[in-house]
């Protein structure tokens, strides 16, 4: 099916594969086949940053049964050495779990999930997500029976618009698109190196031990929680990686170990391709590359961070800044035609050659701190 849908295309995009799939379903199609509300995506409804006093709803936990238990040890007895942890361990593993979750999160969580699903908050893991994807991954749901059920949340004036799209997005969309490049491009795909990055991934993304408050916190969770949410994924860890040229395999391989939602086939084109920019662009459109603004905008973390998010060189800078330029001047040869880059290298451009050296400098003697694995 997605290789029909590809069949012939000179660019793949995820939008238009999504509107065949709510064509192909009828997701939020009114009764003469158009989008509800008038839109396909309000994707631009979505990105309030959360505020401290908003109350979240925290996801089910569930008690170890006696299996869980035994695997619990025997991963103690074996891999005592290997990063995370055991304590606390609370997902579901049973299909009846799971689906007390899914009520959950459609009772509690998705009615505000679009608003503020980019959001960031310190020691608030879990915010408004449906922590559902791990259970749909390992098949204890169905994908299109939870969008039918969101779909009725909305239809039931329990769920707005924007927050019941954009969940479904994230499923017939992303999720289906991913799997649809996977298979596509074949066993090589997770090999591609466009950037030609070759930097060894920092020690600390086993450890969270790191003066960067964000990089704390998002790996911090993801080690406390085998859990972060698609922005900490994209904007915060891959974000980093990138801008600093660490070698795309070892970033995927970092994120299928990690996270306990990781199967290759939808986590490797997500890292490689959407957040490395390993394949040159044949996922996303540009690198996800961006300074501390944006994680200052979506979040608290820079409020909390021993460096200045408004300072772009000197000791207390925030190293995202000047990690960001250097990464468009050090790519510039790869990326110079990219149209959706021409403001940033307009805005590179018109810097004078001082202030250009400062920023790589800056860049520079970061990189040099930073150890290999």
């Amino acid at each position: 099916e997605f290789d029909a849908w590809a069949e012939g295309r000179k660019q793949l995009r995820m939008e238009f594969f999504y509107r065949e799939m709510r064509r192909k379903t009828g997701l939020l199609l009114t009764d003469s086949g158009e989008p509800e509300g008038g839109q396909w995506n309000y994707d631009k409804d979505n990105r309030k940053p959360a505020v401290r006093d908003l109350t979240t709803p925290q996801p089910l936990s569930f008690l170890p049964d006696d299996i869980t238990r035994d695997v619990i040890a025997l991963v103690a007895d074996r891999f005592a050495d290997h990063p995370g942890t055991l304590d606390g361990f609370d997902f579901a593993v049973t299909a009846a779990d799971a689906v007390r979750q899914r009520a959950h999160f459609l009772r509690h969580a998705l009615p505000q999930f679009g608003d503020y699903q980019d959001a960031m908050l310190t020691d608030a893991p879990f915010l408004w997500h449906s922590i559902l994807s791990p259970y749909i991954n390992c098949g204890l749901l169905d994908p299109l029976d939870l969008c039918r059920r969101v779909e009725a949340s909305y239809r039931d004036g329990h769920t707005p618009l924007n927050a019941a799209e954009g969940f479904i997005r994230q499923i017939i969309g992303w999720r289906e698109y991913v799997r649809g490049i996977y298979w596509r491009e074949g066993p090589d795909y997770t090999s591609r190196n466009f950037l030609d990055a070759r930097r060894p991934l920092p020690g600390f993304y086993w450890t969270g031990d790191t003066d960067m408050h964000c990089m704390a916190q998002a790996i911090g969770q993801t080690l406390q929680h085998a859990y972060a949410h698609h922005i900490q994924r994209l904007m915060v860890t891959g974000n980093f990686a990138l801008l600093i040229g660490a070698d795309p395999a070892e970033v995927q391989r970092w994120y299928l170990e990690v996270y306990a939602d990781a199967y290759e086939w939808v986590e490797a084109p997500n890292t490689l391709g959407m957040s490395q920019f390993g394949d040159g662009g044949l996922l996303g459109s540009k690198p996800y590359a961006s300074s501390g603004a944006y994680i200052d905008r979506m979040s608290d973390y820079c409020g909390h961070c021993r460096y200045d998010v408004k300072t772009r060189t000197g000791p207390d800078a925030c190293p995202f800044n000047a990690l960001y330029w250097d990464f468009l001047a050090r790519n510039r040869d790869k990326l110079d035609n990219n149209q959706r880059l021409a403001m940033p290298y307009k805005n590179w451009d018109r810097m004078d050659g001082e202030t250009q050296k400062g920023l790589r400098g800056q860049a520079k003697a970061f990189l040099d701190t930073l150890d290999g694995g």
